[in-house]
């Protein structure tokens, strides 16, 4: 019984939290985000066709900041990926409201800045819902396999 707690225990907190905004919303709102952003799967699926300006927005939720391959962030926001940042719900609405301060709050660098210039007013919830919904599949039953592995041990 102890190992069956044990993996559930370990499944639950392997699961990215779920996103409070509308995904259907935040497709019509990604509208925006486009002209910059395109969503492609890792294996090649058009989900959005956007710009290359900014970075591939597939997985964002629960990645690392800064670290889609191939694409040149700014300083400062590899800065904050290095430092832990990890893109959840909050912190996604806090960066696309005000990047640049975001930034400064998440490095403790006054001068930090952000190579996104557009602020975005409302939405964001929606948006991180819809990007929330494209991405890989948790690895929920390796995490699970692995806390079973754990507490028989």
């Amino acid at each position: 019984m102890k190992p069956l707690m044990t993996a559930a225990i370990f499944g639950l907190l392997a699961t990215p939290a779920l996103a409070e905004g509308d995904p259907a919303a935040g497709e019509k709102g990604f509208n925006k985000c486009k002209s910059c952003h395109t969503v492609v799967s890792d294996s090649g699926d058009v989900i959005v066709k956007g710009g290359k300006t900014g970075p591939n927005l597939w997985g964002l939720a629960g990645r690392q900041a800064g670290t889609v391959e191939g694409f040149k962030y700014g300083e400062d926001l590899v800065a904050a990926g290095e430092a832990g940042l990890v893109w959840d719900e909050e912190k996604f609405v806090a960066f696309t409201t005000d990047p640049k301060t975001f930034l400064q709050e998440q490095t403790g660098n006054a001068k930090a800045k952000s190579k996104m210039s557009f602020r975005l007013k409302k939405g964001g919830e929606d948006i991180f819902a819809f990007l929330a919904s494209h991405g890989p599949a948790p690895a929920e039953g390796a995490a699970a396999e692995e806390g079973a592995e754990a507490a028989t041990e």
